[in-house]
């Protein structure tokens, strides 16, 4: 028989409401006026909610933007220890960004969004910042799930690599095929790459 989730209180309900009605008004303006012309103020009464409201629910205007940073973790957690059987950890996570990340910034109905974060500064520093908080705990899945000592440095680079690989994705003309050649990196090494197999001097 399997779990299911308990049905969200009224008080939850109203909680998940408010925050996400605060997260929809801050993206419809900032959409509309540009990140830099909407402020705190502006965001909650397009809510119809206070000011303290908005910062019970976020810690900032950057915060309004990037509302899934919970469950990306779990998913990328989940990458690695629900894979196939037979497929490996980088080939995992290739697949899951791939899929979750680089395919839907290719959506053209996600265009607009991607422009406003990509040409917004803060925007664009403080998504790879709450990107890279996931380092820790994959590192963590992936030293369990391989059975490595909790933190081997192996587990922790891979990690850490395969979440900076879609910074230097979204940055080339074609993302898949550079997330491709970061992941074909970190699953065979610099020596099973065409055209880098000369010996060093």
């Amino acid at each position: 028989m399997s779990e299911t989730t308990p049905p969200l209180g009224r008080r939850e309900r109203k909680k998940a409401a408010t925050r996400q009605a605060l997260a929809d008004a801050a993206l419809r303006l900032f959409l509309e006026h540009g990140y830099d012309q909407v402020g705190i103020k502006d965001i909650a009464e397009a809510a119809d909610v206070s000011t303290t409201t908005l910062f019970k629910h976020f810690s900032g205007k950057e915060a309004l933007v990037f509302d899934e940073d919970d469950d990306q973790e779990a998913a990328l957690v989940a990458a690695v220890r629900e894979r196939p059987d037979g497929q490996s950890v980088p080939a995992a996570l290739r697949e899951h960004i791939l899929r979750t990340r680089i395919d839907v910034i290719a959506d053209p109905a996600f265009a607009p969004f991607r422009q406003l974060v990509m040409g917004t500064p803060a925007l664009r520093d403080y998504g790879h910042r709450i990107w890279m908080r996931h380092e820790t705990a994959l590192a963590q899945a992936i030293a369990e799930d391989t059975g490595a000592p909790q933190g081997d440095p192996a587990c922790a680079a891979l990690a850490h690599f395969a979440l900076e690989a879609l910074a230097v994705a979204r940055g080339q003309d074609d993302p898949r095929k550079a997330l491709d050649a970061a992941f074909d990196l970190l699953a065979h090494g610099w020596h099973a790459l065409p055209g880098c197999t000369r010996s060093d001097p």
